[in-house]
């Protein structure tokens, strides 16, 4: 009679077997996280564009502080790291946390909506964004429609939900939010009037207007993407734009460091919008060629 034990017996003897192959195997990799740009975590010391707006980000991702009688208000912050750098920098030019009244925002990626939920909950500033937006900070960067490996950030719950033209005033100074999708689907610019030399100066702080690596063609996540973008790029060439700065200060001919000049390269907002258009298209062209149309 053969034991009942032998079958058992059979898999222990295979279990063994490859277990000791495994371990002999080299173990598995380290996991890396996302790795961002040397630039994008590079703190300058802040400095004035206007009489009530300062720059208060790094060398590479732009963070803008604008000062009233009545409280102060952020816009975009940068990476999740830079939370300590904006809160200095924020004391630096006379704004304790107490001080900040609203943060507002460009678009729900990592390396600029990164820190807001630190900042937001040392200052009990209230985040305002718009719906789209709102789902995708909640998110924390996770499930973003173009990466699967998006830089994820702490999620952040708006306060206020805005409507395309909707105003945001706060001690004499009106900020004006402008719907541009085109980076993402809720992308926002926004406008003021701020004065300098005893002018009245327009600012523009026009959103990310490139596709990097995004599929434009049948994009089943977001099927009217080139639509999207085509109404981005009209909406930021209509802002009202004596000067513009954007998410990415290089990409609107701002080098902040050191340097006595600043603000080397200015490009307007017609400028900013036609050579992104220009970009796009070319995308465009390339996917087609590739697709076969």
């Amino acid at each position: 009679m053969v034991s009942s034990r032998l079958p058992t017996l059979a898999c222990a003897l295979l279990w063994a077997a490859s277990s000791t192959t495994i371990a002999a195997e080299a173990v598995l990799p380290v996991a890396h996280g996302y790795q961002t740009r040397e630039a994008w975590r590079e703190p300058v010391a802040p400095f004035r564009i206007a009489d009530n707006t300062w720059y208060i980000g790094t060398r590479g991702l732009t963070a803008l502080l604008v000062k009233t009688d009545e409280g102060a208000v952020l816009l975009d912050g940068g990476v999740a790291s830079a939370a300590d750098m904006l809160l200095e920098h924020m004391a630096s030019v006379g704004v304790e946390p107490r001080d900040l009244t609203y943060i507002l925002h460009s678009h729900a990626h990592g390396d600029h909506a990164g820190p807001l939920a630190a900042v937001k909950r040392a200052t009990g500033a209230m985040l305002a964004s718009n719906a789209e937006s709102a789902v995708l900070l909640a998110r924390g960067g996770s499930d973003d429609i173009h990466y699967a490996d998006a830089i994820l950030f702490p999620p952040v719950q708006a306060d206020r939900l805005l409507q395309d033209g909707e105003t945001i005033t706060l001690g004499g100074m009106a900020f004006t939010v402008h719907f541009t999708p085109a980076h993402t689907p809720g992308s926002m610019s926004w406008s003021w009037t701020d004065t300098r030399d005893g002018q009245p100066v327009r600012i523009a702080y026009a959103d990310s207007v490139s596709a990097p690596d995004y599929r434009l063609l049948d994009n089943p996540r977001y099927p009217r993407i080139v639509e999207d973008y085509r109404a981005g790029f009209a909406a930021i060439r209509a802002l009202p734009c004596d000067l513009l700065i954007a998410p990415h200060p290089d990409s609107v001919g701002w080098a902040p460091g050191a340097a006595a000049d600043r603000h080397p390269a200015p490009v307007g907002c017609q400028a900013y919008a036609d050579n992104a258009e220009r970009r796009l298209d070319e995308q465009l062209a390339t996917q087609r060629r590739e697709a076969g149309n």
